[in-house]
C-alpha cells in the first residue's frame, strides 16, 4: 500500500532494513540454485518463483500467481568472506525457511523456548509483540525520512495558492504514473538479481548487473523525459483547466532534473544492500531530508535574491535526489570495498534482455495499486483546484499516517514467513493475530488524531479557507478509512509470508477497480457528492478488503501452510540434488 501513496520506498527495501537482525548463516542452500533464466555462466539467483508454481515434474499447473522472480535479501550481520558459500550442502535444515520473497531469515531467543515449555497464548502475544515492534520500528523511520523528501515540497508550494498546489499535485501524480513507478518497478529487478550473486563465488557480478541496470534505465528515461516535456499538451488533452495544466507541466520539467538520480539512488540503494550494507541508504536519507526541508523554504520562500517560487519546490527536490546520488557515490568510492565491483566493460551491455523482461514484470507488480490511486486523484482534479487542493491535503495526510501500518505490515510477513520456516505454527498464528490486533490500534491513534484536530489541520498545508473547510468535512470519513487500510496492509503482508500473492492482489484489483473506484466515481459525479463520493468508494474499498483479509488471515491452518513450506523445501532439494548428479556425469 506504500505504492499507492507515490512513497520513494520499494518493498525489498524494507525487507533489507529488517535484515540487520539476522544471522549470516541462516539462508538454505536453495536460494543460490543457477537459473536458466539468468545463464549458468553467472550464478546470481534462483528465479524460479517458489511460492507461485508447482514443481511437481509431471505437472504444468500454476498454483499462485506469477511473482517476477524474486530471490530473499540477504542478511546484514556477521558477513561471510567473500569465498566461502554459506548455502553449502551441508548447511541446509529441514527448518530452513523458503517463503514468500525476500524473506531474510532472522531467529529470536523465544523461538527455541517454544519447544522446552508450554508458553500461554497471552505470553506468547506479548512476546510477538515486542518483536514486531523492534522490526517496525527501523522500517517506519526510514519511510517517514525518504516520504518527506516529496512532502516537503507539496507543503513549501501549498501555502503559495490553491492554483499552485493543485498544479503541484496534479504533476506528482503524473511523474509517478509516467515516471516514478516504472523506474521503482525496472529497479525491483535488482533485488532478484544481486543477493544471489554477492554471496557465490562470483561476487563481481553484483557490479556487473548493476552496470546492466543502469544502461536498460538510462533507455527507459528516455520516453519517459519525452512525456514530461510534452506534460502540458498531454494534460490539456485530459481536459485539465488550462491553468494547472501549464503550472504542472512546469512542474514536471523542473523535476526531470532529479529524474536520472532518482533511478540512479534507486539501483545503487540495491547495490548497497546486496552487500549485507543496509544501514547506509538510512543514514544518507537521514543527512538529506533536513537539507531538502531547509532548500525547499529556501527557494520558494527564502531571499528575493534567491527565492523561485513555485519552480523551487522541485528543483530542491531535484537537488536531494542528485545530493543522495553524490553521497552514496562518495560513500561507496571511500568506505565501500571493491568486492562487488566490475570494471567497465562490453559485457555491461550483454543479457540486458534478462533485466528488461524481469522489470516489465516489476512494473506491472508495482504500479498497478499506485496507479489505482493516480486515477482518484485525476478524477479528484475534473472537480476543479479546490477540490484538487484537498485531495492532495487528505493524500498527503493518509500517506503519513501510512508509514506506520506498512512497517507493521513488513514487520510481520518476515516475522510470520521465518515462524512458517521453523515449522512453529502455533506461534505463527499467534504473530499474525497479533499484528493485526497492533494494526488497528495504530489506526486508532491516528483516527484520534484526525478527529481531535480536524478544523486546522487543512492549514498546515494550505491557508484557503475553502481548502481547509473541504478538508475538515472529510477528515471524519479519513479517520474511519485508517482502521481498514492499516488491517488491510498488514494482511497483506501476511498473505506474502504465506506465498499467497495472488490472494492479496486478487482481493486489491477487485477491491479497487471493480468496488472502490467506480462506485466513488458514481457517488462523485452522478450524486453529485463531489470529492466526498471518492473517498467514500476508496474506505468502502478498503472494508471489503480488509474485511475478506482479516477473515482469511484468522481462517488459516497454520500447520498446513508449515507442511507447504516442508513440501516445497523437500521439491527444492531433490532438484538441486539432481542437477548436481547431471553436472558430474
Amino acid at each position: 500500500m506504500s505504492i499507492h501513496f507515490g512513497t520513494p520506498q520499494s518493498l525489498p527495501q524494507n525487507y533489507a532494513i529488517l535484515s540487520r537482525f539476522a544471522n549470516a548463516n541462516s539462508h538454505s542452500d536453495e536460494e543460490t540454485e543457477t537459473p536458466d533464466l539468468l545463464g549458468a555462466e553467472e550464478n546470481s539467483c534462483d528465479t524460479t518463483d517458489s511460492d507461485t508454481v508447482d514443481f511437481n515434474e509431471h505437472s504444468n499447473r500454476r498454483t499462485n500467481f506469477p511473482s517476477p522472480y524474486i530471490c530473499p535479501a540477504q542478511p546484514a550481520m556477521n558477513i561471510v568472506p567473500n569465498n566461502q558459500n554459506i548455502y553449502s550442502h551441508s548447511n541446509a535444515a529441514e527448518t530452513t525457511p523458503l517463503l514468500a520473497p525476500l524473506m531474510p531469515r532472522i531467529e529470536e531467543s523465544v523461538d527455541k523456548s517454544d519447544a522446552l515449555e508450554d508458553i500461554s497464548t497471552t505470553k506468547m502475544f506479548w512476546e510477538e509483540l515486542r518483536i514486531l515492534s523492534k522490526y517496525t520500528l527501523p522500517v517506519f523511520i526510514t519511510q517517514v525520512f525518504e516520504y518527506s523528501l516529496i512532502l516537503a515540497s507539496v507543503i513549501s508550494i501549498g501555502h503559495i495558492s490553491t492554483s499552485a498546489l493543485a498544479a503541484a499535485t496534479l504533476g506528482s501524480m503524473t511523474a509517478s504514473v509516467s515516471g516514478y513507478s516504472i523506474v521503482q518497478g525496472f529497479a525491483s529487478t535488482l533485488d532478484t538479481v544481486l543477493p544471489g550473486a554477492w554471496t557465490s563465488d562470483q561476487p563481481r557480478l553484483v557490479g556487473l548487473w548493476t552496470q546492466r541496470m543502469f544502461v536498460v534505465t538510462s533507455a527507459t528515461l528516455i520516453p519517459i523525459l519525452t512525456i514530461w516535456f510534452n506534460a502540458e499538451a498531454i494534460l490539456l488533452l485530459l481536459r485539465q483547466e488550462p491553468e494547472v495544466a501549464h503550472l504542472a507541466g512546469l512542474y514536471m520539467r523542473w523535476a526531470s532534473l532529479g529524474l536520472p538520480a532518482y533511478a540512479f539512488n534507486n539501483i545503487i540503494r540495491r547495490y548497497f544492500q546486496s552487500q549485507g550494507l543496509f544501514a547506509v541508504p538510512t543514514r544518507i536519507i537521514l543527512v538529506i531530508a533536513p537539507i531538502n526541508a531547509f532548500l525547499n523554504y529556501l527557494l520558494v520562500w527564502g531571499p528575493n535574491s534567491i527565492r523561485l517560487g513555485f519552480i523551487g519546490a522541485p528543483i530542491a527536490t531535484a537537488i536531494s535526489f542528485n545530493l543522495v546520488s553524490i553521497t552514496s557515490v562518495a560513500y561507496g568510492v571511500f568506505f565501500v570495498k571493491r568486492t562487488a565491483w566490475h570494471p567497465i566493460s562490453k559485457r555491461s551491455f550483454t543479457n540486458l534482455g534478462v533485466l528488461v523482461q524481469l522489470g516489465l514484470s516489476g512494473v506491472g507488480q508495482t504500479a498497478s495499486e499506485w496507479w489505482s490511486w493516480e486515477l482518484v486523484g485525476l478524477a479528484a482534479s475534473q472537480l476543479g483546484p479546490v477540490s484538487l487542493a484537498t485531495q492532495s491535503v487528505l493524500l498527503n495526510s493518509a500517506s503519513c499516517t501510512f508509514q506506520a501500518p506498512f512497517a507493521l505490515s513488513v514487520a510481520a510477513s518476515v516475522r510470520v514467513g521465518n515462524l512458517l520456516g521453523e515449522k512453529n505454527a502455533r506461534r505463527a498464528g499467534v504473530s499474525a493475530n497479533t499484528s493485526i490486533l497492533v494494526a488497528i490500534a495504530i489506526a486508532a491513534v491516528w483516527s484520534t488524531l484526525f478527529l481531535s484536530f480536524r478544523r486546522s489541520w487543512g492549514y498546515l498545508f494550505n491557508d484557503d479557507p475553502e481548502v481547509v473547510n473541504l478538508v475538515s468535512s472529510i477528515l471524519p470519513l479519513v479517520a474511519l478509512f485508517q482502521v481498514f487500510d492499516g488491517t488491510s496492509a498488514v494482511t497483506g503482508g501476511i498473505f506474502r509470508a504465506r506465498g499467497k500473492q495472488f490472494t492479496g492482489a486478487l482481493l486489491n484489483l477487485s477491491a479497487y477497480y471493480v468496488l472502490g473506484i467506480p462506485l466513488g466515481i458514481w457517488l462523485a459525479f452522478s450524486r453529485n457528492m463531489r470529492l466526498s463520493g471518492l473517498w467514500l468508494g476508496l474506505t468502502v474499498a478498503l472494508v471489503y478488503s480488509s474485511a475478506w483479509g482479516i477473515y482469511l488471515c484468522l481462517k488459516t491452518d497454520w500447520q498446513r501452510e508449515v507442511k507447504k513450506v516442508m513440501d516445497r523445501l523437500a521439491t527444492e532439494r531433490k532438484r538441486r540434488d539432481a542437477d548436481e548428479e547431471r553436472r558430474t556425469r
